[in-house]
């Protein structure tokens, strides 16, 4: 396992202790960014009618009974177009994912990390790069015409600290003031204040690219999640104990508020528990597409609750989430990044898969970044050491299925040693506003007009 530089693992510690509820602030060096969503008040909420439990952040004045009735008029309203945000947490190495074999400078700069010639499948946009071999299945949906890869994504003078440079990506703009995330600025502008499963973390926490000014969004770890368990029983007797808690639910209060408030909680409990049993077991989130199975990391069920969340027409707008692995691969890069890599693409090949056969796949659109890339070369302990542009990928069925900027070259890298970037995230974010979301960007992304959009979409 690939050891994290202490920037990285200090900056995992701050945007905890600044997400999470009661943990209080860490210091925080002048002039570093907080998160986006420092200080939203977090509310837990049940969510009845969509059998969900819910972290809600942005939404105080909310009451439960709003909570469902928004929940409800926003499906009610009809599907809408989504986006999710796959993050490659600690600075993916581009130069491995899409590697220039042919390159002679590749191996003169890798002379221990460089892939065989022919490891991967080759590249057909652009003959000199190859697929790193654990992302056969995002080369297997770009033959498909359903991946587009941005090469050398980024921004001009990259800072090169985990913490800013990750901040840049989530609030869609260099600066360090801004407290909302792109993604949570978009919602404050066409969302509902009584629908936070508008934005939807896939986490116990709030992912900041979410965080709004003034709307509700939530947090939750997966609709198949949620289960009850009593000490010492089970089988036979615990469904009978189950069952019970839907009767004692049932009791006549005869107005009594004492009453009224001791059943309401079985009553609600029980109700739960029916809406999820269809989540519950092997595959019952799916439809029968077979997702990668992972003991040590919650990705692919998370993408496969989502699909299930979606096909039954729950109001999601943009869902975020963080992909398996740890990419800042300082040493010991080759097994870390190959094993992340691999879980990351076989599990998103099946969520496309999984969309499709539910008919979904025309209205998803999924984005993968990472805060920068890694050094062209590599350093004393078989790692990379961070860079400035990495690669990024759009994957569905409606994006145009080719490259967006070429791929930088190892000829003409910056002063540090690193790739140039060829098209810069913001103008990617503002595409996709106007393209997919038919928003304008002007009031999401801070001097939008700066930025050429790329065409994304057929």
């Amino acid at each position: 396992m690939a050891r994290a530089c202490n920037d990285f693992s200090r900056t995992e510690l701050l945007r905890r202790g600044l997400a999470e509820a009661g943990c209080g602030l860490p210091a925080v060096e002048r002039g570093m960014p907080l998160p986006a969503g420092t200080g939203l008040d977090r509310r837990s909420f049940l969510a009845r009618s969509a059998g969900l439990a819910l972290a809600v952040y942005g939404g105080g004045a909310l009451l439960p009974r709003a909570l469902e009735s928004g929940i409800a008029a926003a499906a009610a309203a009809g599907p809408q177009r989504v986006l999710v945000s796959v993050f490659l947490d600690g600075g993916a190495d581009s130069l491995s994912m899409l590697y220039p074999a042919g390159d002679p400078l590749y191996r003169r700069f890798r002379p221990r990390l460089a892939l065989p010639a022919s490891a991967g499948a080759a590249f057909t946009e652009d003959d000199r790069l190859r697929w790193h071999p654990s992302l056969a299945a995002l080369a297997t949906l770009h033959a498909e015409g359903k991946v587009t890869v941005l090469p050398g994504v980024g921004y001009a003078d990259a800072d090169q600290s985990h913490f800013t440079s990750r901040h840049y990506w989530e609030v869609g703009a260099t600066q360090n003031s801004l407290r909302t995330g792109w993604l949570g600025r978009y919602l404050d502008r066409v969302g509902s204040p009584d629908n936070p499963l508008q934005g939807l973390s896939l986490d116990s926490r709030l992912q900041p690219s979410l965080a709004t000014a003034r709307l509700p969004v939530a947090a939750i770890d997966g609709p198949d999640r949620y289960d009850f368990s009593t000490r010492g029983v089970w089988g036979e007797v615990e469904a009978r104990l189950l069952g019970a808690m839907g009767v004692l639910g049932a009791l006549p209060t005869d107005g009594d508020p004492a009453l009224a408030q001791a059943t309401a909680a079985p009553r609600q409990a029980a109700r739960l528990r029916e809406q999820l049993l269809p989540f519950a077991g092997k595959n019952a989130l799916g439809t029968g597409v077979p997702y990668p199975s992972s003991e040590r990391n919650a990705f692919p069920r998370r993408l496969a609750g989502l699909a299930a969340m979606l096909s039954a027409g729950l109001p999601v707008r943009v869902a975020s989430l963080e992909a398996p692995g740890m990419y800042d691969t300082h040493d010991d890069q080759p097994q870390a990044l190959a094993d992340g890599l691999q879980l990351t693409a076989d599990s998103l090949l099946a969520f496309q898969r999984d969309l499709e056969a539910r008919g979904l796949a025309d209205r998803v659109l999924v984005h993968v970044w990472s805060e920068f890339g890694r050094r062209a070369a590599e350093n004393g302990s078989n790692g990379t050491d961070h860079g400035a542009a990495g690669a990024g990928f759009l994957i569905g069925s409606r994006v145009r299925g080719t490259m967006i900027g070429e791929f930088p070259g190892l000829a003409r890298l910056d002063d540090d040693g690193n790739l140039r970037p060829t098209s810069d995230f913001r103008g990617l974010y503002a595409a996709l506003l106007e393209s997919w979301f038919e928003t304008d960007a002007a009031g999401i992304v801070p001097d939008a007009g700066r930025f050429a959009r790329p065409r994304i979409l057929r």
